[in-house]
C-alpha cells in the first residue's frame, strides 16, 4: 500500500458563497485558505469552472487562478478544472499561456469534458458553437500543440502560450477522461468528490493502458476527496451538515449559498435523502483526527492514488483552515505546532 507519507496533498476550491456572505467575501476566503494552504505543504490549489450558480463564485477560473497565483509563492495554482466545450482552445492557451509566463512553474490547466452548467447557460456561454463527443479530444490535442513550442511554418501560435508547456490535466467523473488521459500519456484526477460510483473502475483503466509520453512516464492518479475534520467526530458531524444541506440542494435542483450547519441534520432527513447525500459522498473523510486518518488509509489502499486533492466546504472560514490543520496532519501522521 502507498504510505500515506508519500502522498501529495492539495486542495480543490469552488469558492463557494455563504449564507451571510458575499461574493467579495468568497474570493478574500479563497485567498486566504490558498495562503494557509501553501504553509501547510500543500502541492497544489485549484478552482473550478461552474457557472450561473449563485452559491459559486469561481466562474472566471483563469482570472481567479491569476489572483491566487499572485497573493502566494510558492503553491501550483490552477483549474480543475476548465471546462473545454466552453471555451475555444486558442483562448485557453492564451490565458494559461499568460498566467505561465506571469508565474512560471506554477501554473496548472486541467481540462473537463462537461459544460459545468445548465443547457440555458451552455448556450450563452457557446454562442453557435455545436459541440460531439469527439471534439473533446481533438481539442485537448490541439492545446497540447498551442502550449507546446512553436514550429517552423505554424500558422497559428498561441502568443502568449506557445513553449510554455503548461501542464495539462484531464478530470473524469465517467471512464471516457479516464481513457483518453491513458492514450495521451497525460495526469489523470477523477472527481470522486462528487461523482465517486466509478473511482476504481477509472482508475484500473487508467493504469492498464497508460502509455508513457514526453509529458510523463508512469501514470499519476490525483483523487477528489471531500474531508472535514475537527476535534471531535460529532462537532465534524454538525459541521458537515453544510456540505449534507448543499448536495441535497444539487440533488433537488436548489441549488443556493453554502448554509450554515445544522444540528441533527441528517437525522431529520426521510431515508432515501439521506442515502442519495451518502452515495454522492461516498469517499469523504469526515470526523476526527483519528478518524480521518483512517479515512485516508482506507482511500489510499483502495485507490494506490498519488495525490488527495481535497474539497473542504465548512461554513465558518476559520473552521474550514482548522479542518485542513487537523487533515494535513492526520496525513503526515504529526502533531500540530502550538498555537
Amino acid at each position: 500500500m502507498k504510505a500515506l507519507q508519500d502522498i501529495a496533498l492539495s486542495m480543490l476550491d469552488l469558492v463557494a458563497v455563504r449564507e451571510g456572505g458575499t461574493v467579495a467575501d468568497a474570493l478574500r476566503i479563497a485567498l486566504r485558505t490558498a495562503q494557509h494552504a501553501e504553509s501547510l505543504g500543500f502541492t497544489r490549489y485549484w478552482l473550478a469552472e461552474h457557472h450561473n450558480m449563485a452559491g459559486v463564485a469561481s466562474s472566471a477560473t483563469a482570472v481567479l487562478v491569476g489572483h491566487i497565483a499572485g497573493g502566494t509563492s510558492r503553491i501550483r495554482v490552477g483549474s480543475g478544472g476548465v471546462m473545454l466545450p466552453n471555451h475555444a482552445p486558442l483562448v485557453v492557451a492564451e490565458a494559461f499561456g499568460t498566467l505561465a509566463e506571469l508565474y512560471p512553474g506554477r501554473i496548472d490547466l486541467g481540462l473537463g469534458r462537461a459544460p459545468g452548467t445548465d443547457a440555458l447557460t451552455m448556450r450563452a456561454l457557446r454562442r453557435d458553437r455545436l459541440e460531439t463527443e469527439e471534439d473533446f479530444p481533438r481539442e485537448v490535442q490541439e492545446l497540447q500543440r498551442l502550449l507546446a513550442p512553436a514550429q517552423p511554418g505554424q500558422r497559428l501560435v498561441a502568443t502568449p502560450g506557445a513553449g510554455t508547456n503548461v501542464p495539462i490535466w484531464l478530470l473524469g467523473s465517467s471512464l471516457f477522461s479516464a481513457q483518453l488521459a491513458a492514450e495521451l500519456g497525460l495526469p489523470y484526477a477523477f472527481a470522486s468528490h462528487f461523482a465517486p460510483r466509478y473511482l476504481l473502475q477509472a482508475l484500473q483503466i487508467y493504469r492498464e493502458r497508460f502509455r508513457p509520453s514526453a509529458t510523463l512516464a508512469r501514470p499519476y492518479v490525483a483523487i477528489g476527496v471531500p474531508v472535514i475534520a475537527a476535534p471531535s467526530d460529532e462537532e465534524a458531524e454538525y459541521l458537515a451538515s453544510s456540505t449534507y444541506q448543499r448536495v441535497l440542494g444539487i440533488l433537488t435542483g436548489r441549488r443556493g449559498l453554502l448554509p450554515r450547519p445544522s444540528e441533527n441534520y441528517m437525522a431529520s432527513l426521510p431515508v432515501q435523502q439521506r442515502a442519495a447525500i451518502a452515495d454522492f459522498l461516498a469517499v469523504a473523510v469526515i470526523g476526527s483526527p483519528q478518524t480521518v486518518r483512517a479515512g485516508f488509509e482506507q482511500l489510499a489502499e483502495a485507490t494506490q492514488a498519488d495525490e488527495f486533492v481535497l474539497v473542504c466546504d465548512v461554513h465558518d472560514p476559520e473552521l474550514r483552515l482548522r479542518s485542513l490543520d487537523l487533515a494535513a496532519a492526520a496525513l503526515r501522521q504529526c502533531e500540530l505546532a502550538p498555537a
